[in-house]
């Protein structure tokens, strides 16, 4: 008696449990379903805009593309006229309705034979057209997107987008939707065309049909399932392989390739099991349409052929039926190919147009404040700065640099020295307060102003396929050679250069592969240098150096500081950088523990003090 009350309410929380978790996936399945629909919305969208200039090619197309199939849908009609109404006449000695006959059926074929032409190239060129305007807008929207999106949607994604993608689009708009149109207007002129010749045969085909649409609708559910598995498995191929080759050298120095090998190879199996999977699918598909399609013809002509026995059907008819149900069923196996194609395109549009409605977060102002002539103050007022939905990073921060003064920051990695440079630079923005340049808040700046006031020397010392002067006439391309050898001779960089085999023409080939990493890192600073900013931002920038290199530079450093009261902000885990900084801060969990200058800071005897300490240690 006192088992039972205990364990109803256990098994009342069992089922309520059971409840929830089916709520919670019916829940699911309703997102899925939701973000499915706006993928197809979004993608829609896109194709609407890139119809849109060519929008008069398009209808000229279509209007070929209509016309020719139905030239091509009357052939048999016009011959079952010229066997049950020319021939007999002719007979009687009556030859022009056979001429008649004649000329219908040469200028119909003429007509299908010279507008499919015409639609087939003007189909060429109108999606070249399109696909021109998404490659220039994929590329344009990947550079205006902000910094955050590129350093959480990796580099191999958006190759893949910008290659596997668009070339699924280019397979699919060449010829697969000129197919797909031209099949479904054909079946239609040619199911019309059995009604009016023999009502009873329509009605044959109607039913075959129902199988029909039910073996396509089962093709269908399951090929898009599959079609958007091999988009993702291709991209994840894609990636792989392109961080595989960009960390080359990780590789070779940390001896990954075997390991790479078996991932890769995982992925390959991947990528050919669910590219099985939609073959399999196809080969399912489209024997069964060709049978579903020869039955038919057969139900046709023993029903059609019993009715010509009792005199009810004209002989022409029955051979226009036959020859119209039999081209019935031609364009399924086309538009079954094609329709492998518009599955793939169709996941690949899905992708390309999710890329193209990612919003950047750092946007210029509609109506910006000029900076003509930028002193380099920089001011935080009770800055807050997350990434993201992420922590706060930047607690309630104040800061103040006056113009032309040199700072550096110091601290543990993780101390928030790179966010504020990033806030600097712009290439984020605060979450809350404000950040000025000069007395104008950042996000009044205009994107030219900001990038003329305000360089960025980070970590990586990118250089462009091209010659030494163009990679540092980057920052001002107007630059003269000898403004640029100036640039280059204040950082030390001349020498090295002039050594070169075709010094500042030299190719530094792709990513500076012909220069070392020193090197590198001096022809970004004489190529910031050149671009004259009022602040200059150097994250860990000599890190890259040797002590000879580190030495030349800091002089260089030294002398350009000094020029037009220059402001800088320089981030260092070498304190020896630090020794030319007006002022250091050391910070800590987004927050400035120390604030003085250099000879302030060892005499204190705080953190600065224990990191010169052992700096020095570190030297002897």
């Amino acid at each position: 008696m006192s088992t039972a009350p205990s364990s109803r309410p256990r098994i009342n929380r069992q089922a309520a449990r059971r409840d929830d978790g089916e709520a919670h996936v019916e829940d699911a399945v309703e997102l899925t379903k939701e973000a499915s629909r706006a993928a197809r919305r979004r993608s829609l969208s896109l194709l609407g805009e890139l119809i849109r200039p060519v929008r008069v090619r398009f209808w000229v197309t279509l209007a070929m593309v209509v016309v020719s199939q139905a030239t091509k849908a009357a052939g048999p009609a016009i011959i079952a006229l010229g066997i049950d109404r020319a021939l007999p006449a002719l007979l009687r000695g009556e030859s022009a309705l056979i001429w008649l006959t004649g000329a219908a059926y040469l200028g119909a074929a003429l007509a299908t034979a010279f507008l499919t032409a015409g639609y087939v190239t003007s189909t060429a060129k109108l999606s070249q057209a399109m696909l021109l305007d998404l490659r220039v807008r994929v590329f344009r929207h990947t550079q205006r997107l902000s910094l955050d999106f590129h350093e959480h949607y990796t580099s191999g994604r958006i190759i893949s987008r910008q290659t596997s993608d668009l070339e699924a689009l280019r397979e699919l708009l060449d010829s697969g939707v000129s197919s797909l149109v031209s099949g479904v207007l054909f079946m239609l002129f040619t199911a019309g065309t059995v009604f009016l010749l023999d009502w009873p045969s329509g009605i044959i085909m109607l039913f075959a049909a129902v199988p029909m649409f039910a073996l396509a609708r089962w093709y269908q559910t399951r090929s898009e399932v599959a079609f958007r598995a091999s988009r993702v498995a291709s991209a994840r191929l894609i990636v792989h392989f392109v961080e595989t080759m960009t960390g080359i050298r990780a590789v070779k120095a940390f001896r990954k390739e075997a390991e790479n090998n078996e991932r890769y190879g995982e992925l390959a199996e991947d990528y050919r099991s669910v590219t099985a999977r939609s073959i399999q699918l196809n080969g399912v598909l489209q024997p069964g349409l060709v049978l579903i399609g020869n039955v038919t013809v057969a139900v046709v002509l023993l029903v059609a052929g019993l009715r010509v026995l009792d005199g009810g059907l004209a002989v022409g008819v029955l051979l226009a039926l036959v020859l119209s149900v039999k081209r019935f069923f031609q364009p399924l196996a086309d538009m079954a190919m094609f329709y492998n194609s518009f599955q793939s395109a169709t996941a690949a549009l899905e992708k390309v147009s999710g890329l193209l409605a990612e919003a950047p977060t750092v946007v210029p102002p509609r109506e910006p404040e000029p900076l003509r002539d930028p002193r380099g103050d920089v001011r935080f007022d009770g800055v807050e700065f997350h990434y993201g939905a992420g922590p706060v990073v930047l607690p309630r921060f104040d800061l103040h640099i006056p113009a032309g003064q040199t700072v550096a920051l110091v601290g543990a990695t993780g101390a928030g020295k790179s966010t504020l440079a990033k806030l600097v630079a712009r290439f984020y923005d605060v979450t809350s307060g404000a950040l000025t340049l000069d007395g104008v808040d950042l996000r009044r700046l205009s994107t030219p102003d900001l990038r003329r006031a305000v360089v960025m020397v980070t970590q990586e010392a990118f250089l462009f396929s091209g010659s030494v002067a163009d990679n540092i006439a980057l920052g001002r391309p107007t630059a003269t050679r000898t403004e640029i050898e100036a640039a280059a001779r204040a950082v030390g960089a001349h020498e090295f250069i002039s050594a070169l085999p075709d010094g500042y023409d030299t190719d530094v080939n792709k990513r500076g592969g012909r220069v070392s990493a020193g090197q590198r890192q001096l022809i970004s600073f004489a190529r910031a240098f050149l671009a004259a900013p009022a602040v200059l931002i150097l994250d860990e920038a000599t890190s890259s150096l040797d002590i000879p290199s580190e030495r030349l530079v800091q002089a260089g450093l030294a002398r350009l500081l000094a020029q037009r009261g220059r402001t800088a902000i320089i981030i260092a885990h070498r304190l020896s950088t630090v020794e030319i900084a007006d002022r250091v801060l050391v910070m800590d969990g987004g927050r400035i523990v120390e604030d003085g200058t250099p000879d302030e800071l060892i005499r204190g005897g705080g953190r600065f003090a224990a990191l010169h300490g052992a700096w020095q240690d570190s030297l002897v």
